[in-house]
Parts: C-alpha cells; structure tokens; sequence
C-alpha cells in the first residue's frame, strides 16, 4: 500500500517537475531509513568483496526507478504497474540463463503467459500503444536484473549490506544530477515531496522488517496487491478507469507470477525435504 501511494506521489509530482527531481526525493528517503535502522552497524555492513557487482545491481534499480516514473507521468498509473510487475518471472528467466537454475515446461508457461499479459496490457499496433508504453516492461527487466544480482551476491555478502550500497550509490547519482533539473517547489508541493519520501521511507523499512521475519518467498507475493491499489489510486486521484483490455492483461501478469511463485515454493520445499529425509 505504501509503496503504491508513493508511486500515486510521484506521478503527481511528475507532472509539474522534472522526473529526477522526483527520484532524487525518493533515494532521500531510502537513506534515511538507512542511516536509522543501520546506524550501528554501518562500518562493518561497508565491508563488500564484490563492489562491482554492487555499482551494477545499484544501476540496475536506479534505471528501474528512474523507467517507471516516466512511465507514471505519461500513462495511467494501473497499467504501468501491472506491466512492470511481470519481473519475478523475468526473474525466472534470468536465473536459468546466468545462474543455470531449471527451466522446466511450466516455468517456461508462466513466463509466456506473462509477457503475453504485458503484450495486451501495452498492444503494440493499436491506437493505444506509444514508445511510453515501452518504460514499465524496461523498468520490469531492469528490476529483475537488479533482483538477480542480488540473488547472485546473497550467496557471499549480507543483504543489508547490498541494501546499503543501493541506498548510498543511488542517493549519491540523483543528488549529483538533481541540480541540472531543480526547480524550487512551493510549501504544497515541497509538503508532497517529503510526503513522497517518508512514504517511500516506511515502505522500505516495513519489507525490510518483513524479510526478517518471513522468508522472500511468503513475502512476495503480496506484492501483487500493489496493482489493487494502483488502480484504487489512479480512480480516486487521476480519474483513471482502467479497459477492460488492461484490466485482463494485468489478471494475465498477476496469475502467470502467482502461478511460478507456487511452483518454485513447492520445488523449494521438495527440495528441503530431500536433503532432510534420513
């Protein structure tokens, strides 16, 4: 819900200034939650044996963002959402290929059926379809490229660590770049930037609370509760009704990740059981 509403944020704040600006706000916010709940331990956490690994999968979120907020600030906010959310099966993809991980027939069915949902969601062809409607599927890959490398640097570093890197490195190249763009914003519009960033701010802490509790994998699929509230938000402050081709591409996407996280939490499990069976 929180990350949604920051998004709702950033598209309204999108529309009045430039989308740097935008993102600058939103990594001033993840350093925050960074410099409280890491405070204690951030000498030790700087300690990396891959740092260009880390530039990389820090490029790769930095991109992410910086894709999905122009797309915010040029189509409705529901289908950009729901195209961007095909990456845990572009996920998939990407481990077979870099981590050699299985691709088995139904793997294969539910990231086909995912691009499919993206393909009538954006419908290249058609009036609808503009090289807008390419930033949420750049920003899908490039988040999922940034989530297996994070997979591939889980193996050897902590994940707070990673989370520290991306923090510092993408605050550091929206701050260096924000000047170029600034614009001073008036007392309401600088209220909904910090609103933009503290919002970003909890939603950050609150997952990384979450995976401490849970693991990744109980953890993500709520995340496909953010195209319900992508839409509720874009009604209620855009006037935005999705079609009912958006409507069945983003039911396509949700079900094709829903239907791969299942199956990767049984392989998963079968798998912990083989290794634990006497």
């Amino acid at each position: 819900f929180l990350f949604s509403t920051m998004d709702a944020q950033a598209k309204a704040l999108s529309m009045r200034y430039d989308v740097l600006q935008v993102l600058w706000a939103r990594y001033a916010g993840m350093m925050a939650v960074v410099l409280v709940v890491l405070a204690p331990r951030l000498g030790p956490l700087f300690r990396t044996r891959h740092l260009g690994l880390q530039l990389l999968r820090s490029g790769f979120l930095f991109a992410a963002t910086l894709c999905f907020f122009n797309a915010l600030s040029l189509m409705p906010i529901a289908a950009a959402t729901a195209v961007m959310n095909i990456h845990p099966v572009l996920l998939t993809l990407g481990g077979a290929f870099v981590l050699r991980e299985v691709l088995g027939p139904r793997r294969i069915f539910g990231i086909a059926a995912a691009l499919s949902g993206a393909l009538i969601v954006i419908r290249p062809g058609s009036d609808v379809f503009t090289l807008a409607a390419i930033l949420p599927l750049a920003a899908g890959i490039c988040y999922a490229s940034y989530a297996l490398t994070t997979r591939f640097l889980g193996r050897d570093e902590p994940v707070l660590t990673s989370f520290l890197y991306t923090a510092l490195i993408g605050t550091v190249v929206a701050s260096l770049i924000v000047p170029a763009v600034w614009t001073t914003p008036g007392p309401r519009d600088a209220a909904l930037f910090l609103a933009l960033g503290a919002t970003g701010a909890a939603g950050q802490f609150l997952l990384i609370r979450s995976l401490t509790v849970a693991e990744a994998g109980a953890v993500a699929p709520f995340g496909y509760a953010g195209v319900l509230f992508a839409t509720l938000n874009g009604y209620l402050f855009f006037g935005e009704v999705p079609d009912e081709w958006t409507a069945l591409g983003a039911l396509v996407i949700v079900g094709a990740g829903l239907y791969v996280w299942h199956r990767e939490t049984r392989v998963r499990a079968a798998t912990v059981a083989a290794r634990t069976r006497p």
